[in-house]
């Protein structure tokens, strides 16, 4: 049967587990696993501009042994002259896996629908659990163990990185918080599916308006842009809704003194982060954008592997 990861919970608490060991595994020995010698072709499609992503999967697809096949949809027949389904059924002709960078979930689940080869989700509107990941990944390699410890999301609370880090963190067995204001909250069904998950792991769920509530005592605290690619003609608005979220030395002290500071990046200091914590010895992001390449290769080979 194919495996595909379109959300943070298609993958059960031992398989998070298992992914997360081959990708250290992997950052050791960076050619110990070779899924897609021959070389096998990765097709990576882009409905959205990006650095991270692109130069992550590509690096990590020839790590492999394969060849990136980057394509933008701009450029291709996908979602306008040909449906989902039916360009699932092409490329799983001629692919051996399909990673898309888009905006509709409902699209991510049609074209893993439409296909036998594994469909990987490297962001939606909805999550973006790749990056989980590789947070994940960070997080452990700076406090040796995920489970039990507390996460404060502070900022957009129904972005797609708060819904993966309800669902990763509750996967995890750690506890997470999401400081978020009024209009801004995660959806409530991610909220119900994290709460279900967190009953059978340990873990707990909080959402908070109150950011101060979310971070205090926390070993890891996380934010993201306060706007999203699509979303600037928004920005005023969202720069005045979350001006008291700002990740900054006063809120970063509310946490545990051993707390570290994680972002997806792209960050734009002096809105939801201040520059002194994004630079400051508390943050680790450029290990976390390091662990983009790393997570990312674990959960092809894992993917390849269980997909046979």
């Amino acid at each position: 049967m194919t495996k595909h990861f379109l959300r943070d919970d298609d993958v059960t608490p031992a398989q998070q587990a298992e992914i997360l060991d081959l990708a250290a595994a992997l950052k050791h020995s960076p050619y110990s696993e070779r899924p897609l010698e021959g070389p096998q072709t990765v097709a990576v499609i882009f409905d959205k501009t990006s650095t991270r992503t692109r130069v992550s999967f590509a690096v990590g697809i020839a790590d492999l042994g394969g060849v990136p096949l980057i394509m933008d949809s701009g450029s291709s027949q996908l979602g306008a002259k040909e449906s989902i389904s039916d360009t699932a059924r092409v490329l799983e002709r001629m692919v051996s896996a399909i990673v898309w960078r888009t905006f509709s979930q409902k699209g991510l689940e049609e074209m893993a629908a439409g296909t036998t080869v594994p469909v990987v989700n490297a962001l939606s509107d909805e999550f973006h659990p790749c990056q989980l990941l590789a947070d994940l990944l960070t997080i452990r390699e700076h406090k040796g163990a995920l489970q039990g410890l507390t996460v404060a999301f502070v900022g957009d609370g129904s972005s797609n990185m708060a819904h993966s880090y309800l669902l990763a963190c509750a996967t995890a067995g750690m506890h997470i918080r999401i400081g978020a204001p009024e209009g801004y909250l995660p959806d409530a069904q991610v909220v119900t599916d994290a709460e279900a998950i967190a009953a059978t792991t340990g873990a707990t769920v909080l959402v908070t308006e109150d950011a101060q509530v979310a971070v205090s005592g926390a070993d890891v605290v996380v934010t993201d842009t306060w706007v999203s690619m699509g979303q600037e003609d928004q920005k005023a608005q969202r720069v005045k809704d979350f001006g008291a979220y700002q990740v900054d030395s006063a809120l970063m002290a509310q946490a545990d003194a051993s707390a570290i500071f994680l972002h997806c990046l792209p960050a734009y200091r002096g809105y939801e982060v201040a520059p002194e914590v994004i630079d400051g010895s508390q943050s680790v992001i450029w290990d976390e954008a390091e662990n983009r390449l790393h997570a990312q290769k674990a959960l092809l080979t894992w993917l390849l592997r269980h997909s046979k």
